[in-house]
């Protein structure tokens, strides 16, 4: 039997068998934790699945992204998510279908290694090939101390996503003001310098996402997080993969 290992931040007990489950990975545990990982090894689901319709635009596997480079842990331009906000975000889509709207997925579940890439990158000052596009207005060595670029992410948790709308009349994406993983205030979802419309598009995101029991972020209009997250305490490392939940 090949047995490959687990690789996850602070897990033990039944974090440790959440995480086997997730990841369809073998745990070296005892029998009864093997068999608790296999009788929920669906935890997480390939977003694409669940909404065919929606637009997937992963940028972490592109080199069109903050860092200049597909990032550590997306093997594949894939979306994943805990069943639970694959879930609710189907519901969010169904709505917004109905208005007219679709669903444009930048990022879901995010690996704790890549969360990692982003600090290496962030420490390396010297690296500011995509400033221009991402934060011309803040000098790099202030983005980890002014919280731009932390740590961890609710990414890694499972029941994250950053996303915006598209017009399915004209096939553009609604004005928010700002473009995904813009580094500034106008990112924030009240920030007042932006026009009526692009607010009342922020606001029609938002409105249609909390009603969904989704959380949003102050400091970016795109982020969401489910509310009563699965996995609260738990940030996974394994790959962005459609393979993991198969």
């Amino acid at each position: 039997m090949n047995i490959k290992p687990i690789a996850v931040i602070a897990l033990s007990g039944i974090a440790a068998a959440a995480y086997a489950r997730a990841s369809r990975i073998e745990c070296k545990c005892p029998d009864d934790h093997n068999e608790a990982a296999e009788i929920a090894a669906s935890g997480f689901t390939l977003l694409s699945d669940v909404i065919p319709e929606a637009i997937f635009d992963i940028r972490y596997y592109s080199a069109y992204n903050f860092v200049g480079e597909r990032i550590n842990g997306y093997e594949q331009p894939a979306a994943l998510l805990t069943n639970e906000a694959a879930s609710a975000l189907k519901k969010v889509s169904d709505d917004l279908s109905g208005k007219g709207y679709m669903l444009k997925i930048f990022d879901a579940y995010r690996p704790q290694k890549a969360v990692d890439h982003f600090v290496k990158w962030a420490e390396n000052v010297s690296d500011t090939r995509m400033k221009k596009i991402f934060y011309p207005d803040i000098d790099k060595s202030l983005l980890i101390k002014e919280g731009y670029i932390a740590s961890t992410s609710s990414h890694s948790r499972g029941s994250a996503v950053d996303l915006t709308l598209v017009d399915m009349n004209t096939g553009k994406e609604l004005d928010m003001g700002s473009p995904f993983d813009f580094f500034g205030k106008i990112s924030h979802p009240d920030f007042k310098g932006v026009s009526e419309k692009q607010y009342s598009n922020r606001m029609l995101l938002r409105e249609a996402m909390t009603k969904q029991n989704f959380m949003p972020l102050n400091e970016e209009w795109w982020h969401f997080t489910l509310h009563n997250e699965p996995f609260p305490v738990t940030y996974f490392t394994f790959p962005v993969n459609e393979n993991m939940v198969k």
